[in-house]
């Protein structure tokens, strides 16, 4: 665990140059628009160990996977995220020297990343042998103009001194994954033109896979600040540079602005690339620096007037909770429903880059409530649109239905690792519960009805093809598969995976005799294979402990050496980075939760008792090394009355990037992971519950805090809910009057604050 970064309500601020810890700096100081991002590199030369990583939504190259043990049923690929080129570098030169903060001392240095803006600003001194120089630079990714990047330098010096700038893009960039160096980008060409844009082409290599190739153009202006200048314009194969030069007296203050637009193939015609990448830096810089960093300011308002959690009394609590939604929003907002939200977002490349169950599991609630029904929409239409893929991949497995993929960008799974890929199929039913809360969380069956229902079908088909009917034991059952609890694999019945199959097939069966008539005779669907839904259903196999009063995880959990993840030493964990493989999975030690997400996601069907028995059982042994775990335990513990321990976790989902707390960030964030932080507020704190059909409310305060506040988007209302010591209030912000649950009792909200006073003590 390590920390940084001061706290601040608003800010990262790093107070000092922390060179061994400068991935970790990097990455949570990444900043995105959705449609491209970046670690928080140095603009300027930096020789010191360094990630260095500039990434464009939906981007990627299919990696060849074929090696000596491949088996049929394999990917031919794996899918990752590529190192676009680099287009932040503005290199700094005093009297013909760089600064290079690799192996300088900075008299004075600070980074700062700015979440209600979205800007990131650095500035620092460094001694030379005139005098002290000192360097600020400013950056964004608009959300307004989301193809622009905007820099702004500014050097100033104590004295006379020659100080050069030299502004460029360079497409000679590898992956921090590749091996043995390999590139994956073809220069295609590069360009400087009578108007003062500067261009760099490159395409995707060639690869022998069905998969499309993807160009990019870059174009780059500058504008210069201060004394007057030389200029000088460079070009090579794949890079070109801008160089001013100033002759500058003590006090002065020298600069530029930069700006770069980047344009894909995914949204240009390829042959008007470089027109439209010209294009629009120019637009940009005939706006200027000022006027576009207004726009940023403007476009993060609008986002975080319906988006801000607000802590009282506990910095570190706040920081937290408005990091993650920041770097969320950064990496999806849903204004391009063929993206998805990828576990490292724009911050690194470790997993791929690729969609995983994360979004639907942890995301879409989220994205629901702050940031719109239509943004919802779009990820569940990623979904749909992919589903042919989802059938194929189901066909490569010698099975019916659609298996949606582990790891995707296409809907093709892409991902070769069998333990996780091909038994982790769980993920199927994560995709389908979406369905089902977004559709109790909006009252509106419109999705359902034309687009779930083919998607919830697909997976129904899936698991009556899966399943297999034990003829000793008179049930259903599944083998051979991992849990969410990935450090066990290749387990026979596990409950999550056996209990949300049954629930997916009761589900899809009710909802089949729901649909429009003309909808089922279009799907192909038949009386029986209803019932044979249904009798699946109800026949599945459950592992129970009668003695307990547990469900348990697998047919042989029980068997294992059952003890507290407290009997461990401190010098085991990480399991995950100082335990072999075999000792990983042959103890019972869990990586998150798995019968608890269960329980979590089909809460409404389980009293108070079993979830505590089954919390109090499965918990203790509960390592949390995966980001997804802590959110879930945090929201049942607060249900459960154990605030302690809802808060201990929501400290670890909230600021696990921020305080290093896997000992893993240095590779990139955990951007899916992040919205554990706000439902561990709303569900666990606040208890809010829209299963039912009805929203509803059971507030609790933590300790430490003096309150708490957030708004919700619901049916077509914004609703604010604010708890203190006093009580819990309402106030209904827009839509039309609305009633609730609060704590037990009916409210009804009517456009103006409603004040309640909780009955229940506040813990």
């Amino acid at each position: 665990m390590k920390t940084i970064f001061a706290y601040d309500p608003w800010k990262l601020i790093e107070n000092e140059l922390h060179r061994d810890d400068m991935r970790l700096a990097e990455s949570m100081t990444s900043i995105g628009n959705g449609h491209m991002g970046m670690r928080g590199n140095f603009e300027e030369r930096y020789s010191g160990d360094s990630h260095r990583g500039t990434y464009l939504a939906g981007i990627w190259f299919p990696d060849k996977t074929r090696v000596g043990w491949w088996k049929n049923g394999y990917p031919l690929y794996f899918g990752k995220v590529i190192n676009a080129m680099n287009i932040l570098s503005l290199r700094v030169r005093i009297d013909r020297e760089d600064i290079d903060l690799g192996t300088e001392d900075p008299l004075s240095f600070t980074r700062t990343l700015d979440m209600h803006t979205g800007i990131l600003s650095r500035e620092f001194s460094v001694r030379r042998k005139g005098g002290t120089v000192y360097v600020r630079f400013e950056r964004f990714v608009s959300v307004a103009r989301p193809e622009l990047l905007a820099i702004r330098c500014r050097v100033t010096a104590d004295y006379a001194c020659k100080v050069a700038l030299i502004a460029a893009i360079d497409a000679d960039v590898l992956n921090e994954d590749s091996n043995y160096n390999e590139t994956f980008w073809d220069f295609e060409g590069e360009s400087s033109d009578k108007q003062g844009a500067m261009t760099v082409s490159v395409r995707t290599k060639e690869n022998p896979f069905d998969t499309p190739r993807f160009s990019v153009c870059s174009a780059m202006t500058t504008t210069p600040f201060g004394a007057a200048h030389k200029v000088r314009d460079d070009t090579d194969n794949g890079f070109v540079s801008r160089k001013f030069v100033f002759d500058i007296q003590p006090g002065q203050t020298v600069g530029c602005d930069k700006f770069v637009c980047v344009c894909t193939s995914r949204d240009h015609q390829e042959e008007a690339l470089q027109l439209s990448a010209r294009t629009g830096v120019l637009a940009a810089q005939t706006v200027g620096y000022d006027a576009l960093r207004r726009e940023q300011e403007r476009g993060w308002a609008r986002r975080w007037e319906k988006a801000d959690v607000r802590i009282d009394g506990d910095a570190a609590c706040q920081q937290g909770i408005r990091f993650n939604i920041f770097q969320l929003f950064s990496t999806y907002y849903g204004e391009d429903a063929r993206l998805n939200i990828g576990p490292k977002g724009f911050t690194g490349e470790k997993y791929g880059g690729a969609t995983y169950w994360d979004t639907e599991a942890y995301c879409l609630p989220l994205y629901t409530a702050i940031a719109g029904e239509d943004v919802a929409r779009s990820l569940l239409m990623y979904r749909y649109d992919q589903l042919p893929g989802a059938y194929h991949n189901a066909r490569q497995q010698g099975l019916p239905g659609a298996l949606f993929p582990m790891v995707t960008f296409t809907g093709i799974e892409c991902h070769n690792e069998w333990e996780i890929t091909f038994e982790e199929i769980h993920r199927n039913n994560a995709i389908a519960y979406a369905i089902y809360a977004y559709t109790q969380y909006t009252g509106d069956r419109s999705y359902l009805d034309e687009y779930g229902i083919d998607v919830l079908l697909g997976i129904a088909r899936f698991w009556a093809g899966r399943v297999h009917y034990s003829a000793r034991k008179g049930q259903y059952m599944i083998h051979g598969v991992t849990g969410p609890n990935e450090y066990e694999n290749n387990v026979n019945n596990n409950w999550y995976t056996n209990r949300m199959t049954a629930w997916e097939l009761s589900y899809t069966a009710e909802q089949l005799m729901l649909v429009p008539r003309e909808k089922a005779q279009k799907l192909g669907v038949s009386a029986e294979e209803i019932r044979r839904f249904r009798e699946i259903a109800q026949k599945m196999y459950l592992p129970y402990d009668e003695e307990l009063g547990i469900f348990v995880q697998h047919d042989t959990f029980m068997d294992k050496d059952l003890r507290p993840v407290s009997s461990l030493s401190q010098q085991d964990l990480p399991l995950n980075q100082k335990w072999s493989w075999d000792r990983i999975l042959r103890s019972c030690f869990i990586k998150q939760a798995d019968v608890l997400q269960g329980l979590y996601f089909l809460e409404p069907e389980f009293d108070k008792e079993t979830i505590r028995r089954n919390f109090d059982f499965y918990e203790p042994m509960t390592v949390h090394e995966s980001s997804l775990s802590p959110c879930v335990h945090s929201i049942l513990a607060a249900s459960l009355g154990k605030l302690d321990k809802a808060q201990e976790l929501y400290q670890r989902t909230a600021r696990l990037d921020l305080d290093n707390i896997n000992n893993d960030t240095a590779d990139g964030l955990h951007i899916t992971s992040m919205a554990g932080s706000w439902l561990s507020i709303v569900q666990g704190f606040a208890g809010m519950r829209t299963l039912s059909g009805e929203l509803s409310f059971d507030p609790k305060l933590p300790e430490g805090w003096d309150g708490y506040a957030f708004k919700v988007i619901y049916r077509g209302r914004l609703i604010e809910v604010s708890v203190s010591r006093e009580g819990t209030g309402l106030r209904l912000l827009s839509g039309d009057t609305l009633t609730l649950n609060l704590s037990g009792r009916k409210v009804t909200l009517e456009g103006c604050e409603h004040e309640e006073e909780q009955d229940d003590e506040q813990d």
